[in-house]
């Protein structure tokens, strides 16, 4: 065989290999399903599946597939429309602006930037702080080194390693039931103004092979939370362990009507895991998201040593209803 042919063969074989993991993903994305493992995992990363696919393209057209360059645009089609922010744009505010809110979250990863984490709520001075993996030293820092004065009223569900998590307010805080979780899920009611606001936090199980039924049970039950609160002014944030390329999130946007002030506030896409990654690769799987009663000022990730997120504060502006 000459090495001409042999060369266009071996590419036409690598292209079509491409194509098939590349299109099992896309597929399900089009089914509105996460399928299986390795499927959801690879979910979080669906824009960086370009490059695999665009690789196809350049095989296929060495190789003279015509049948893989067409396999090869289709499923570059496909996978880009799917780049585009999911969900509709929120309704028009309802009335003025009655308060200014800016909201953070960060997942401290066993509590280890917690440090980080401090220095942060200081510069920054959020009126609600969402705090994830706060193991009992996190808590107790938070205790000791926020001041009562600063942050009077607090939620804390104290834990080790992942379980810990809290939520500290400027506004006064009514505790609720939270969502039920391996990892601490609390949530409070709070009054801005004469606007009365649920708060949830959020941090559902990781979808790891042979974790995805806890992952979606855990989705599900932020969802029912989510559906539960709608029509009434809402903030859920956390880290969700999911993004708008998986189906169990996007069906919690949809069952609260709710809006990723990521993508409103002008950091659609901004990666917030691995912090580590060099910009751009990475997942956004910590949000913060907002019923229809909130206008977002912007949206900003921050950088804490010691944990694998990117903290994320966002400004939001409470319109009376």
């Amino acid at each position: 065989m000459e090495p001409g042919i042999a060369g266009r063969r071996a590419a036409g074989w690598t292209a079509g290999a491409l194509l098939a993991g590349v299109s099992v993903v896309a597929g399900c994305r089009v089914l509105d399903v996460d399928g299986p493992t390795p499927v959801p995992q690879l979910l979080a990363f669906l824009p960086w599946l370009l490059l695999p696919a665009g690789a196809a393209l350049l095989l296929a057209a060495f190789a003279r597939r015509r049948t893989l360059l067409v396999w090869a645009l289709v499923v570059l089609a496909v996978t880009g429309g799917y780049v585009q922010p999911y969900g509709p744009e929120p309704a028009p505010p309802r009335g003025p602006v009655v308060a200014r809110l800016d909201v953070l979250t960060a997942n401290v990863e066993f509590g280890r930037a917690t440090p980080d984490l401090l220095a942060a709520v200081r510069r920054e001075r959020p009126d609600i702080v969402f705090v994830q993996e706060c193991e009992r030293t996190c808590s107790a820092a938070l205790a000791s080194e926020l001041s009562r004065r600063d942050y009077p009223y607090r939620r804390v569900v104290e834990g080790d390693l992942a379980a810990g998590s809290a939520i500290l307010s400027v506004h006064p805080l009514s505790g609720t039931g939270g969502i039920p979780g391996v990892l601490a899920m609390p949530g409070a009611v709070t009054t801005v103004g004469k606007s009365t606001v649920r708060l949830q936090l959020a941090h559902p199980l990781p979808p790891v092979p042979g974790g995805l039924d806890a992952w979606r049970a855990d989705l599900a039950r932020v969802r029912a939370w989510a559906a539960g609160s709608r029509g009434t002014p809402a903030i859920l944030a956390g880290d969700f362990n999911s993004g708008q390329d998986h189906a169990a999130f996007r069906r919690v946007l949809d069952a609260g009507g709710l809006h990723d002030s990521a993508r409103l506030g002008g950091a659609f896409r901004t990666p917030s895991w691995p912090a580590a990654a060099p910009r751009p690769l990475g997942a956004q799987i910590d949000h913060v998201l907002v019923s229809d009663d909130f206008g977002v000022r912007g949206a900003r990730f921050l950088d804490l040593r010691g944990t694998d997120h990117r903290a994320l504060i966002v400004g939001l502006d409470l319109h009376q209803g």
